[in-house]
């Protein structure tokens, strides 16, 4: 496979790479996670050589900057910004002391959508993705606003990132239900490491046309294969942050080393590859602050997995999700709470009833 073999994101007609390019490393700005503007655009380049088409940031990574890079990048090179599907987000406060200088209320998502629209030098998004969910402001409000821009013509697409599977129903029903613009993909945290989406969220994109779009595929980098039982990661700006990973993390972390080893791979093109197996259009971002990180990720491109080492894999990071989520699962799960016999298993939970006597 390469980047140019493109899949359509979830029910609509964009075409997108196997694996978006994410662009929260752009910047050295506070808060960046530390590229220069040269990596950044080395990364960005040789991403585009390769085939790919699918970009991502945000209005508040590297304060900005991230957005800026795109930008100067994409007016340096007339005619290369129309063929690429360019995404960001908003929601986050760039104006501290400012109650509406954030969120998903409209005054709100109009102001952050004119910032983005200015540094990324362009005059439409091809996706825009609310970042969190805002408690405070009624969806409706947060639809009606988003499609009203849908149809001025400075956003095609529409997507939610880290929003409840609830809260994500409702939006999409009531989008539905209006004749305004549906959501065609859900950005998610979705790893080896972290698949608690497995429970609500991933039902429900498969069951409503939508894509997941994975951010974090290697959990911190937790995946990529410099962390190792025993010994400590020094070149990771995250580890300050978020520590190392857990006893049970690193058991996942060496069955993927383990299976990278009998591919001749690196474990991080092994776990991008077990999410490009997984159910439905799953579209991973990558993320990298060096070149090297980027060639490492896009090997994945060419790891097929065999039954057994998915199986490996998914028993391995097998998740622990609470109610209702083991019902959603399987299908005998399911029967079988209800007491019904499924392939001449009955039920766990509601056995037959015995035989006795019924008076009325």
């Amino acid at each position: 496979m390469s980047l140019d073999h493109y899949v359509t994101l979830g029910r609509s007609g964009l075409r997108v790479s196997p694996f978006a390019l994410g662009a929260m490393t752009f910047g050295e700005d506070p808060g960046g996670a530390g590229s220069s503007v040269e990596e950044s655009e080395k990364i960005l380049s040789s991403y585009l050589d390769r085939g790919g088409n699918f970009i991502d940031t945000a209005n508040f990574y590297t304060n900005g900057h991230s957005e800026k890079i795109l930008g100067d990048f994409f007016a340096e090179r007339p005619g290369t910004r129309e063929h690429v599907v360019l995404a960001s987000k908003f929601f986050f406060n760039m104006f501290p002391g400012d109650p509406n200088g954030g969120g998903a209320g409209r005054g709100s998502i109009i102001a952050q959508l004119d910032e983005t629209l200015r540094r990324l030098r362009t005059d439409y998004l091809d996706l825009y993705w609310l970042h969190n969910w805002d408690r405070n402001t009624p969806i409706e409000e947060t639809l009606r606003t988003l499609d009203d821009l849908v149809r001025a013509g400075k956003i095609r697409y529409l997507g939610f990132s880290n929003t409840p599977a609830w809260v994500t129903a409702q939006a999409q029903t009531t989008a539905l239900l209006k004749d305004w613009t549906p959501l065609i993909a859900l950005q998610v945290e979705y790893s080896l490491l972290a698949r608690t989406v497995e429970g609500e969220v991933a039902p429900l994109a498969r069951d409503q046309g939508m894509a997941l779009v994975p951010w974090s595929p290697l959990k911190n980098g937790f995946l990529s294969g410099k962390y190792r039982r025993g010994t400590q990661v020094t070149d990771s700006v995250r580890t300050t942050f978020v520590g190392g990973p857990s006893n049970d993390e690193y058991t996942v972390i060496e069955v993927a080393a383990a299976i990278a080893d009998e591919l001749g791979t690196h474990p991080a093109a092994v776990s991008l590859a077990w999410l490009r197996a997984r159910q439905g259009t799953v579209v991973p971002i990558v993320g990298a602050r060096r070149l090297e990180h980027l060639e490492n990720n896009l090997a994945a491109l060419d790891v097929t997995l065999t039954p057994d080492q998915l199986q490996r894999l998914n028993e391995v990071s097998a998740p622990t999700l609470n109610y209702p989520a083991p019902l959603n699962g399987e299908t005998r799960a399911m029967l079988q709470f209800a007491g019904t016999t499924v392939d001449g298993q009955t039920s766990s939970v509601y056995p037959p009833l015995l035989q006795r006597d019924v008076h009325y």
